[in-house]
């Protein structure tokens, strides 16, 4: 874990799925799998990079924790958020303190499990307002979570 400050907000565009942590193993894969198969990446106007980004946010108790119902928006960076294709959101995560957890390069499989380990741990006051993962177009993926 490293933490670091993220001094511009992020302004993200893509699919948004609402959930629970109870349904998340059920709802999480077969969104990324929508995602995917309908192939929204390429259909998110002014893509900022070919990475994708997958929000975490609007949580039912936002600020105090992750129980209850919350939106999962997976999508890309964008510079510019005005051509909002249907069916798509967009969300501006805006600059704050952030833990940043690494998962293995290459295995996405992984992120699930890696969550699992970052809610476990109580060495860190969660902000419970937005986190995010960004997937690398180079395999490279990084978890990052709001923290006080």
């Amino acid at each position: 874990m490293r933490t670091i400050w993220v001094t511009e907000a992020i302004r993200v565009v893509g699919l948004e799925l609402r959930t629970t942590n109870e349904r998340a193993f059920e709802d999480i894969p077969a969104h990324w799998e929508r995602f995917h198969r309908e192939g929204w990446r390429e259909r998110i106007p002014n893509r900022a990079c070919d990475d994708v980004v997958a929000v975490y946010t609007n949580f039912e108790h936002e600020g105090i924790d992750n129980r209850g119902v919350y939106s999962l928006i997976i999508g890309a960076q964008v510079s510019d958020m005005r051509l909002l294709p249907f069916g798509l959101t967009s969300v501006a995560i805006a600059s704050a303190r952030r833990a940043v957890f690494s998962v293995e390069k290459g295995h996405p499989e992984r992120v699930g499990e890696r969550w699992r380990d970052i809610w476990a741990r109580g060495d860190i006051v969660k902000a419970y307002v937005c986190d995010y993962a960004r997937y690398g177009a180079n395999g490279e993926i990084d978890i990052f979570v709001g923290i006080c």
